[in-house]
């Protein structure tokens, strides 16, 4: 498609401008100056291109799912660990776990065979697909434990949870649960010791070093699905590709930051479909 501009003749190629737009995080005034056309005219043009959305071969996956926050609305994105390639992109209210499921769903009915699925932690979410083995993203809970120590603890006990939480991601499930069981022979008495309060109740004095260890013990079953299929399915431990995928977009769609809510899920939907 493209646009004549009286002054030379000049014509342009929408699928360029919006290229330069998108990858190339040319502002609004950069693009103006660039085709000797007013801003108002660039915007025009913009909200002309339409999104050229991949269509995939149904196929056997392993899904990846996360969802992100861009400031007014939450996109959900489905990835295809085998082929790096996104399926579905949904733009939510919030993070939330039907929207997961029901998705899931969907693509069960489209007859893609899901091999396993790597989510982040979310209450209920890791139990919902009792067919399908789910690994949580080791990464994530490594970022619960912190959450609850701190990055860098002065307590004993929390420096050693701490060095086990980190020995997550570099070990295997047989090292980590050992070192795991280990903890709990040492601290046990540390993590149950209690305290009158102001209304005359016992409460744990170690609260967070608790829950802290609990979030490892609990989530144990999810946090080696890889490991435990590592002989029939390749499946990754962590959801770092849509991670580092998320920082990235979010620094381009930082550039337009006062565009109205159209564009910017039109920009996002483009840069994570990858058809420009």
């Amino acid at each position: 498609m493209y646009f004549k501009i009286k002054q030379g003749k000049q014509r342009i190629d929408i699928n360029k401008l919006y290229n330069n737009y998108c990858l190339w995080k040319q502002t609004y005034e950069q693009l103006s100056e660039t085709y000797w056309i007013s801003i108002k005219t660039v915007q025009s043009k913009l909200d002309k291109y339409q999104i050229q959305i991949p269509r995939v071969k149904v196929q056997e996956v392993i899904l990846v799912i996360d969802t992100t926050y861009f400031g007014e609305f939450w996109v959900m994105v489905f990835k295809d660990a085998y082929r790096n390639k996104n399926l579905h992109i949904n733009i939510v209210d919030s993070e939330n776990n039907t929207d997961y499921k029901n998705w899931v769903r969907e693509l069960e009915k489209a007859r893609w065979i899901i091999k396993a699925i790597v989510c982040d932690w979310r209450r209920w979410l890791l139990t919902w697909f009792d067919n399908i083995p789910t690994q949580m993203c080791d990464f994530h809970q490594v970022a619960i434990v912190r959450r609850y120590i701190t990055k860098k603890p002065i307590l004993e006990a929390n420096k050693a949870l701490n060095w086990i939480a980190r020995l997550l991601v570099n070990t295997d499930k047989e090292t980590f649960t050992y070192y795991l069981d280990l903890y709990w022979e040492k601290y046990w008495d540390f993590l149950k010791e209690r305290k009158l309060n102001s209304k005359w109740k016992l409460e744990y004095i170690h609260k967070r070093t608790k829950s802290a260890y609990f979030s490892l013990k609990n989530n144990l079953k999810y946090l080696f699905t890889y490991y435990d299929y590592m002989w029939q399915i390749d499946i990754p431990n962590t959801t770092n590709w849509l991670e580092w995928i998320f920082g990235h977009f979010k620094a381009n769609v930082s550039l337009h930051r006062w565009s109205k809510k159209e564009r910017k899920i039109k920009l996002i939907l483009s840069l994570l479909y990858g058809k420009i």
